[in-house]
Order: C-alpha cells, then structure tokens, then sequence
C-alpha cells in the first residue's frame, strides 16, 4: 500500500472527529458558549468562535496536508489541553467518572497521535 495514500487515510480518520465537533459547536453556539462558561474559561463566546475556527479550520488543514507537521503539533497541543478543560475526571462525581476518564485518555492519546504526525510531517519536508 502507498504510504502516502496511509497517511492520507490517517488524516482523515483523525480530522473528522474536528471536523464534526466544529460544525456541531456552530450550530449550537449559544449552548457551547455557556457550556464553557460553566467551565469557567474567560470571554467564552470569544472562547467558542476561536475553538470553532481551531476546529473546523484545523481538521481541513489537516487533510489537505498543508503545514502538516504545525497543524499537528498545534492541534496536538489543543487536544491535550482540552483534556484538561474540558475532561477534568478528578473532579467529577462518581457517576461521571468513567465517561470523563475515558474521553481524557481519548484526548491524550489523540495528542501522541498529532505526535507521531508532527514526526512525519518533519521527515517529509526534509525528504521533499
């Protein structure tokens, strides 16, 4: 199988989990903008068109391949900051223990992930 055709598939198994959550903030983004509020997180309308845009614009980079070893690393970096945020397991009752872990590990293995890509990324600049 064609490598490129791989990470071409990669990307775009990776991307679309943004690509969707994105669309979905937009479309509700009063509800995304309070949900982040009750996360405590500062100007949270400013918060959720930033999120949206780091979303949506990052998922599209993503598949295009474009500036792939900054997107990864970028959204990486999100991803792991998310998990923080937005999945604080530690914290919760115990009815959502579970649920809050799980998506914490999700996030953090997403973000080993954009690693791996950032990697390849690197090595394909330098071969190209």
């Amino acid at each position: 199988m064609n490598p490129n055709h791989l990470q071409l598939a990669a990307r775009v198994l990776i991307a679309q989990i943004f690509f969707i959550a994105g669309i979905r903030k937009a479309l509700t983004f009063a509800g995304t903008a309070a949900y982040f509020t009750r996360l405590g997180l500062p100007a949270a309308e400013l918060v959720t068109v930033l999120v949206i845009l780091i979303e949506i614009g990052g998922s599209i980079a993503l598949v295009l391949g474009w500036r792939l070893r900054d997107v990864a690393i970028g959204l990486g970096v999100f991803t792991l900051a998310s998990a923080f945020i937005g999945h604080a397991f530690w914290s919760v009752e115990p009815a959502q223990f579970a649920g809050q872990l799980n998506n914490f590990m999700k996030n953090v293995a997403m973000a080993g992930g954009f690693l791996l890509l950032a990697l390849q990324g690197h090595k394909s600049a330098q071969q190209g």
